[in-house]
């Protein structure tokens, strides 16, 4: 599936996105074979012969310029992290190497049980959770036993337990495309990923909500996000979700969830977080009773 295919998905993909009449061409005939614009229009706005732009597409063209990129990108009406995810996708080698197995650092284990009013978590580049306080746990995956055996992996559960993650996100479509954009940009930093691509191939298999938006391939760098989560216990709470990547860039990152200050979310988050520790007490003292 990666890379030899991405770069032309990705573009076509794009292609189809723009009308001819947004950069200054005639629509032509009423019915359109081909959505968006054709490569033979793309290509002459873009500075470069057809048959360089289709060879680009077809990822044959392995030395392709920045500038060229820029070009296309530029007709294509590409935003910044879709420009980004554009360069990475021309850059990566059809022969990528493996990468190393995901083991999450103390140090990030450490930051995550500091946050104590906050939820927090180490997410890999997967979607795998590597840690997390109690209070995401309460918020994200109570279902889920917080400590011992294997964590979840965030887009599993939005994917494959539609009953609860429809449930939990006020707005489960634009969840589940900034899953795939999560996947879409470590795809495109990690195509070594055995995992990585397993991981995709099975929700492909599996999900027909994953399959149909897969298609429609969504960029987004996902440092910043703020979304509504229904909690059955607390009510809805706006919470603005901040992805801080780790330096040594293998992936992995950790996620703060914050409400604002003052606002009836922040009052919710501080209820949800008293019944956490209510719950981790009560559960603390049957373990020393049993």
């Amino acid at each position: 599936m990666y890379p030899s295919s991405a770069l032309g998905e990705f573009l076509r993909s794009r292609r189809a996105r723009v009308r001819p009449e947004e950069v200054g061409l005639s629509s032509g005939v009423k019915h359109r074979r081909v959505a968006g614009l054709r490569r033979e229009e793309l290509a002459p706005l873009a500075g470069v012969s057809v048959g360089y732009y289709t060879r680009l597409e077809q990822g044959q063209s392995p030395n392709v310029s920045d500038e060229v990129l820029d070009s296309v990108a530029r007709v294509l009406r590409l935003d910044d992290d879709e420009v980004a995810h554009l360069h990475r996708l021309a850059r990566v080698t059809r022969a990528s190497e493996k990468v190393r197995p995901e083991r999450l650092r103390p140090g990030i284990k450490l930051m995550v049980d500091s946050f104590t009013e906050a939820p927090a978590i180490a997410v890999g580049r997967r979607g795998d959770i590597l840690a997390w306080n109690r209070l995401a746990h309460a918020l994200l995956a109570p279902h889920w036993p917080f400590e011992g055996g294997k964590k979840p992996n965030f887009v599993r559960i939005d994917f494959l337990e539609l009953d609860f993650s429809r449930a939990l996100y006020a707005d489960w479509e634009q969840k589940a495309r900034d899953d795939i954009a999560y996947l879409e940009g470590s795809l495109s930093r990690f195509p070594g990923d055995e995992g990585l691509s397993a991981l995709i191939e099975e929700l492909l298999t599996l999900s027909p909500e994953f399959h149909a938006m897969w298609t429609e391939h969504p960029v987004s760098n996902c440092a910043s996000i703020s979304r509504d989560y229904r909690h059955p216990d607390v009510g809805v709470m706006t919470l603005t979700a901040e992805l801080l990547r780790t330096p040594d860039d293998e992936g992995q990152g950790v996620t703060v969830f914050q409400a604002e200050a003052g606002s009836p979310s922040r009052e919710r988050l501080r209820r949800l977080a008293g019944l956490v520790t209510v719950a981790a007490g009560q559960a603390a003292r049957e373990g020393s009773s049993a």
